[in-house]
């Protein structure tokens, strides 16, 4: 069922250009979650630090 919608949306100018944006979409989500964790682990760490330093 899902070869054959990609197939169909492949065939149509309009469907390529709806997976092209979902592609898009898609690096662009993991490029944030990735940014993301690495931010809260620096923040993590740091409230860590400020803890350790107040106890």
């Amino acid at each position: 069922m899902l070869v054959s919608l990609l197939k169909s949306l492949r065939k149509r100018k309009r469907g390529a250009t709806a997976i092209e944006y979902a592609l898009i979409a898609s690096l662009i989500a993991v490029v944030a979650i990735a940014g993301m964790k690495t931010i809260g682990n620096k923040i993590s760490g740091q409230l860590n630090n400020i803890a350790n330093n107040l106890g």
